[in-house]
């Protein structure tokens, strides 16, 4: 592949050896080093999504990442173009994607060379459109941060300056999906009236219990949240269904961090309906681990915190409720159940993320029970 090379004597070259993986993943280190809210993630973690033996999404996908290096050799920036297979399966639509997209200087110029060699690999794959960022899909790390710069991210969400949605904007990309983080928290949430509510919920369906995850029956419990999710999101913008291997792969990874007792399901006459999930906000202990290296210290660092309240807070990724109790509540009797057990288990907050904008039902359920709207995502997206 020819390197593409944009003034400012920047060349961006595709990453096809181990040693410029390396640097592909330590750039944002060096970037973040001394930034006070940007929390890195480990870098094992990066690794493996990167890998194709250890991440199952290239079982029907494909990563190219590319480094914009400046002419001392020094890497200035990053990105990677990503065929998501299962996308192109739903809807056959030629979109690609983007991701782990990085520059070290508002320059236009980088982040155009960056968004070229991304755009020109993607269409040699015969795509018509790129989307992101994705890192490397929408079940992972996803979106650009474009408003809450001054407030660290929650577990597996975005962190980065504020100019980058300017330069995405300069190299021929508009915004075509909105997300939402709300804070929930029970000095800002209307509790009484929610009770009223849900009250009210509960007698018009006498027959709907609450439970929490029983990790005794782990698998079969995941296999649950798969079937209500995949039924409840299909419709959603941009939902793309998970392969067996991709869930089980989530599956195992969450087992190691769930709390079950912030793992909610609904039953309908013993029937699960509803489900959600708030996973504890890992990136409070995360933080204090700038190196983003569990050895030699940071595994100390990351369990010490973890133990001794260093995590407060509690982020629900998923929530969803089977298509024909939609319209009937369900959303807030889960909500509640988190806003009232949480304290209990040592969280005092809850950050609902993301939702989409044209979740209009529940944006104005949450409006009106008192959560706050804490940070705005992007996608954004191109053609080709």
């Amino acid at each position: 592949m020819t390197p593409v090379t944009p003034p400012a004597a920047v060349t961006v070259r595709p990453v096809a050896s181990r040693a410029g993986l390396k640097r592909f993943i330590e750039l944002p280190y060096r970037l973040y080093e001394a930034h006070p809210y940007w929390v890195p993630p480990l870098r094992r973690d990066v690794a493996h999504t990167l890998d194709p033996r250890k991440n199952p999404f290239f079982e029907h996908g494909q990563i190219q990442p590319f480094l914009a290096e400046d002419a001392d050799g020094r890497a200035v920036g990053r990105i990677a173009a990503v065929v998501n297979g299962m996308h192109l399966k739903k809807y056959a639509d030629g979109v690609g994607f983007f991701g782990f997209f990085e520059c070290a200087e508002d320059d236009p110029a980088v982040a155009v060379a960056l968004v070229e060699a991304a755009a020109a690999w993607l269409r040699a794959q015969g795509l018509a459109a790129m989307r992101g960022p994705a890192n490397p899909s929408l079940n992972d790390t996803a979106g650009l941060l474009v408003d809450g710069f001054d407030r660290e991210p929650s577990v597996l969400m975005p962190y980065n300056p504020p100019f980058y949605h300017t330069l995405l904007e300069g190299a021929g990309f508009a915004r075509v999906m909105t997300m939402w983080a709300y804070y929930v928290h029970k000095k800002y949430v209307d509790v009484a009236r929610m009770r009223r509510g849900v009250g009210l919920v509960l007698r018009r369906n006498p027959g709907l219990t609450v439970r929490t995850l029983d990790m005794g029956r782990f698998e079969e419990e995941a296999r649950t949240v798969l079937d209500i999710y995949n039924e409840a999101w299909s419709g959603n913008w941009g939902h793309v269904p998970m392969t067996e291997a991709e869930f089980t792969k989530l599956a195992a990874d969450l087992k190691q961090i769930v709390d079950p007792s912030m793992v909610f399901f609904l039953e309908m006459e013993g029937e699960p309906v509803a489900f959600s999930i708030c996973l504890p906000n890992l990136n409070q202990a995360l933080k204090h681990v700038r190196d983003g290296r569990l050895l030699p210290t940071g595994l100390a660092k990351l369990l010490g915190y973890a133990k001794f309240g260093g995590i407060y807070e509690v982020r629900m990724p998923l929530m969803g409720v089977r298509t024909a109790y939609h319209g009937r509540g369900f959303d807030a009797v889960l909500i509640l159940r988190t806003i009232e057990d949480g304290p209990g288990n040592g969280y005092d907050a809850c950050e609902m993320s993301w939702v989409l904008d044209t979740n209009q039902v529940l944006k104005n359920a949450l409006g009106t029970f008192g959560a706050i709207v804490d940070k705005e995502y992007a996608l954004f997206e191109k053609p080709l």
